[in-house]
């Protein structure tokens, strides 16, 4: 599962604490608030709700959110950066840059 394998390879960096893994929406923001978490990796599609979702209960007092996602669509990418996501980048080409 490409979460376990980039748990792992986030764990392997210096000054990185992986707090969780989800799955759906309300328990990404649940996490995110109970956490206190200072970066969110986050999935547009999710097994119950969305990445945006996500998001938009987190509204702008949230974490960095870095969207990392396989649908690399302008109007996704548009409607992420209105929300205020600081990268959106794709699972199959950037996947080496996610450490950085």
């Amino acid at each position: 599962m490409l979460g376990e394998r980039m748990r792992e390879s986030l764990e392997d960096l210096e000054n990185i604490e992986v707090v969780g893994l989800v799955t759906d929406e309300t328990s990404a923001v649940n996490a995110a608030r109970e956490q206190r978490v200072d970066v969110i990796v986050l999935d547009l599609q999710l097994k119950e709700g969305t990445g945006f979702g996500v998001m938009q209960r987190l509204g702008k007092s949230r974490p960095t959110i870095i969207v990392f996602t396989n649908y690399m669509l302008p109007e996704y990418q548009r409607r992420a950066n209105a929300l205020g996501v600081e990268y959106f980048l794709s699972k199959s080409l950037d996947y080496e840059r996610l450490p950085q």
